[in-house]
């Protein structure tokens, strides 16, 4: 069967027809990336870490659930029991409750002091040791947000997870007199901590690290710009 001709006088303009067809139709959009769970605060990409608790262990998930109560007995003691320094002066540093919103801290150089609150020796122990200032700094690296402490003979560092507006979590490990910076999360559980960020001022963060592994019940380190 023969196929179906086209009259010779109807094929040019059909030509023209089929070409204006194919240039009006528009190339089919690319494909779209997919949805970044990435947020960003501050012009810094603090989505590229992923959730603080799919990396933290066990006993440390449990310090972060039981920081009420870290806050609590440490409160209780530093009150009760003789201490170094002068406790009155730190303010809202040691209240509970003293928590606002914009918890992102502005990458750069701070001054920072520990305050350790209550005793793990009971009424053996001193209720509260307020420390000298040191130096510290926020950065931004590839994973997100850093905290380190950069002078002392404890120096803490580790990475700041976004956890709500009032919140950070940070995940890190601690070093000591003249060891190197402080090894990454989980590679000594030793010496690993988990602490939260909180705004506590119009440019004052602190720290809370409940439940240290030696001498406090609870640590809090203060950050104002340097």
């Amino acid at each position: 069967m023969r196929p179906a001709r086209f009259p010779r006088r109807l094929a040019p303009a059909l030509l023209v027809l089929l070409t204006a067809a194919c240039a009006g139709t528009p190339p089919p959009p690319p494909p779209r990336a997919a949805a970044s769970a990435s947020a960003t605060s501050g012009g810094i990409n603090t989505g590229v870490l992923r959730d603080w608790r799919g990396i933290v262990r066990s006993a440390d998930r449990d310090r972060y659930a039981r920081r009420d109560a870290a806050w609590r007995l440490a409160l209780e003691q530093a009150r009760r029991q003789p201490g170094s320094g002068d406790l009155a002066a730190l303010g809202d540093l040691i209240d509970p409750g003293a928590v606002r919103r914009d918890v992102t801290p502005p990458v750069g150089d701070y001054r920072c002091r520990t305050v350790k609150l209550g005793s793990q020796g009971g009424d053996r122990g001193l209720g509260f040791v307020v420390y000298d200032w040191f130096a510290c700094r926020i950065e931004a690296t590839g994973r997100g947000l850093k905290f380190s402490k950069t002078t002392g003979s404890q120096r803490p560092s580790g990475l700041l997870f976004p956890e709500n507006d009032r919140q950070m979590v940070m995940l890190g490990s601690l070093a000591l007199a003249a060891e190197p910076p402080a090894n990454s999360y989980g590679q000594r559980p030793e010496r690993d901590l988990i602490a939260v960020l909180e705004r506590i001022g119009e440019a004052r963060w602190r720290l809370v690290l409940p439940w240290p592994q030696a001498e406090s019940n609870l640590d809090l380190i203060e950050l104002v710009p340097a």
